[in-house]
């Protein structure tokens, strides 16, 4: 059909479609990207509206579901101690779920890690911003444990572009069910514990240590700061005590995983 031609009811089947199988956050995101593709043909003088816009609220809005994590630290410790001393599977999942563990980012910010994304010297890791949930590049302190491990992961996957490779293809990373299939193994639900969990299991501890300031904590989630000028005054701001943060952390990782 001719773009001009294509009204907010031709729009809404295809949706309908989706919520009828249950697949609400997927009609939600068709929408949005057929919004998109609207205001590209509005932009470029080939559409005059986007109807998507009068449809924003006749979708069913998805129940939200927090991911399973372990935030009392005795549940956790336990964790880590079972992670610490898992000798199944490879050794790129086991450094995968150590580092989850002290470096609690977002799974996949983790398992498409390039080697050359790791700077040992400065001790940062630098993510891209086509990584990062809110596209922007995002800077993270490295601890001499969490520079044991990758320095001991990169005696194996060295050579290779990716630091989590696949074991079944070059240029691939391990596979996003790889953390979760291993935390199952090693006898925890996906109602007790997930990959995304270590951001919750971290955060709560963090903040229960009345140690650390929370917008310190915040900073180092990479979470979001609608204020534009309060994001980049905290970046600058709370570096350093980040730093001290991933050092105090990285330790309390290893006390409790050593029991």
């Amino acid at each position: 059909m001719p773009i001009t031609e294509i009204k907010a009811v031709d729009i809404l089947v295809p949706l309908r479609r989706q919520e009828a199988r249950g697949n609400y956050e997927t009609a939600r995101r068709m929408r949005s990207s057929i919004g998109q593709v609207f205001r590209y043909a509005v932009a470029t003088a080939r559409a005059d509206h986007d109807p998507t816009f009068a449809l924003r609220d006749a979708l069913i809005t998805p129940k939200v579901q927090h991911m399973a994590a372990l935030t009392n630290r005795e549940d956790f410790a336990r964790l880590l101690q079972v992670i610490w001393t898992y000798e199944a599977g490879s050794e790129i999942t086991r450094s995968a779920l150590k580092l989850m563990a002290m470096l609690y980012t977002r799974p996949g910010e983790l398992r498409l890690a390039h080697w050359k994304e790791f700077d040992f010297e400065k001790r940062v890791w630098t993510l891209p911003e086509e990584r990062m949930k809110m596209r922007r590049p995002h800077h993270k302190p490295l601890a001499e444990p969490v520079i044991e491990i990758l320095r001991k992961l990169q005696e194996q996957t060295g050579n290779r572009v990716r630091v989590f490779p696949s074991l079944t293809g070059n240029d691939r990373s391990i596979s996003e069910n790889t953390m979760n299939q291993a935390l199952r193994r090693m006898s925890f639900t996906k109602e007790e514990m997930t990959p995304h969990g270590f951001r919750s299991s971290a955060s709560s501890l963090l903040n229960e240590s009345g140690l650390w300031n929370p917008d310190a904590i915040e900073a180092e989630l990479a979470h979001a700061d609608t204020n534009q000028v309060r994001r980049i005054y905290h970046r600058a701001l709370y570096w350093e005590e980040r730093v001290r943060m991933a050092d105090w952390w990285a330790q309390e990782v290893m006390t409790m995983a050593q029991g």
